[in-house]
């Protein structure tokens, strides 16, 4: 008869019925060399060494895990705790308002600071500005004199450094008539500063024959140049 061995190989035993000594034969009788013992039938392995309450399915064979059907995976063993699934994690990238928590969260970028204003540039100081009254005259020595004050007023930002005053002089008869007109020039009172208010008094003379007996003279008008 035919048996299954401990590690899978086929033996055939013989002997007489009675007292003859047994013996096992392996492979075909009578031949020399390689003897092929493969399995000509349907053989199901069964391993030695397996784990509890498990099987095996032999290598090269088909067929569907033990108590289920399909590619998944079966049941559950009795001796196998069930893994914990592994809780939900929140994606690193949402879509909300939550505030990051990495090495910069919470930091706010710093304001720029504004770069200094560039400096207003300085008006060059206004030119001079000379203004003068109404000459206030007095007699002199002689009928030819008088005396002729006027009062100046630099309005500008710089100083009158130099400058002349012309008098218009009339020479006035016995009657009251402008018999003529004589224009002599002075020096103005320099310096007269930015904003400052100067007054002169002139002695202003004609010639003697320009005023025969019973005239006089009178300044009337006057014209300033000045720098």
């Amino acid at each position: 008869m035919r048996r299954r061995g401990r590690r899978g190989r086929l033996g055939a035993c013989a002997g007489a019925g009675g007292g003859g000594g047994g013996y096992v034969a392996v492979g075909g009788a009578g031949r020399t060399g390689p003897v092929d013992a493969s399995p000509t039938g349907s053989v199901t392995m069964v391993p030695l060494d397996g784990p509890k309450g498990g099987r095996t399915t032999a290598p090269g064979t088909t067929g569907s895990p033990p108590g289920g059907t399909g590619s998944g995976p079966g049941p559950a063993r009795a001796d196998e705790a069930p893994v914990p699934s592994a809780p939900d994690r929140p994606s690193p990238t949402g879509t909300g308002t939550t505030a990051s928590t990495g090495a910069g969260a919470g930091r706010t970028a710093p304001a720029p600071v504004p770069p200094d204003p560039a400096p207003t540039p300085t008006a060059p100081p206004a030119s001079a500005a000379l203004s003068w009254g109404e000459p206030v005259t007095a007699d002199g020595d002689q009928r030819w004199c008088q005396k002729v004050t006027v009062g100046f007023w630099n309005a500008g930002g710089t100083v009158v450094r130099s400058g002349s005053v012309t008098f218009g002089t009339h020479v006035i008869g016995a009657l009251g008539i402008d018999w003529s007109t004589v224009r002599t020039s002075e020096a103005l009172p320099v310096p007269i500063g930015a904003g400052a208010r100067a007054d002169h008094t002139w002695t202003v003379c004609l010639d003697a024959w320009r005023v025969p007996l019973g005239m006089h003279i009178e300044t009337r008008d006057l014209s300033v140049q000045w720098k």
